[in-house]
């Protein structure tokens, strides 16, 4: 998948995240917010001015979204998305309207949208998480140039290839082959618990 699937993915799919601001005090809050629309540039979502969230947008642009959906945590499909938005005014708003007619019910006439304002979230990293039935899957993108740093535990030279990592780890993501010098992470499958990095007993495990 490529960035752009990822925020049709968000919008289409998944739509209402748990959105992380900071405040005055360098407190974390959260609220729930719409992600209404997407492009190649980024992720689209309205607030009204009289809002807490505005001020929060508007003092500080850093924000962290965080989209789930699924019958239970076994069969559930996650995005978290970390990065800047920056406010684009009403112009957008028609649009958004046009493509999320619930918006209607909740501002009726074009008075009650006096207050309303478009923002963009315009650069970031993400992490989508697909736990599919059991089978976990995992990967990074990156919206609006922003570098992507990928976390995770690496194997080394070091590796002697004695397996006791592959029986440490609970999702069966270390490979051994035979056109390999040393075990291989899937990364993809990876979920980041540590217990290859602890369990090796030659310390060829490092975490970036």
């Amino acid at each position: 998948m490529e960035t752009r699937d990822y925020l049709k993915q968000i919008v289409e799919e998944l739509h209402t995240s748990v959105m992380a601001t900071v405040d005055a005090e360098g407190h974390p809050v959260t609220c729930a917010i719409d992600i209404m629309d997407w492009d190649e540039t980024g992720l689209y979502f309205l607030t009204a001015k009289g809002k807490s969230l505005y001020d929060r947008l508007t003092a500080d642009g850093h924000l962290a979204i965080t989209l789930m959906k699924g019958s239970d945590t076994m069969n559930t499909l996650a995005v978290s998305l970390k990065g800047c938005a920056r406010e684009l005014g009403p112009d957008r708003l028609p649009d958004l309207f046009r493509k999320n007619p619930y918006m209607n019910e909740i501002y009726p006439t074009e008075e009650s949208r006096q207050a309303l304002t478009v923002f963009q979230i315009y650069e970031g990293t993400g992490e989508w998480f697909n736990m599919g039935g059991g089978n976990i899957e995992h990967h990074e993108f990156s919206l609006g140039g922003a570098e992507l740093s990928v976390e995770g535990y690496y194997i080394t030279t070091e590796c002697t290839k004695c397996g006791t990592c592959i029986e440490s780890c609970p999702r069966s993501a270390i490979l051994l082959s035979e056109d390999e010098p040393v075990a291989v992470i899937d990364q993809a499958h990876c979920i980041k618990c540590g217990n290859c990095f602890s369990t090796c007993p030659f310390r060829a495990i490092v975490k970036s």
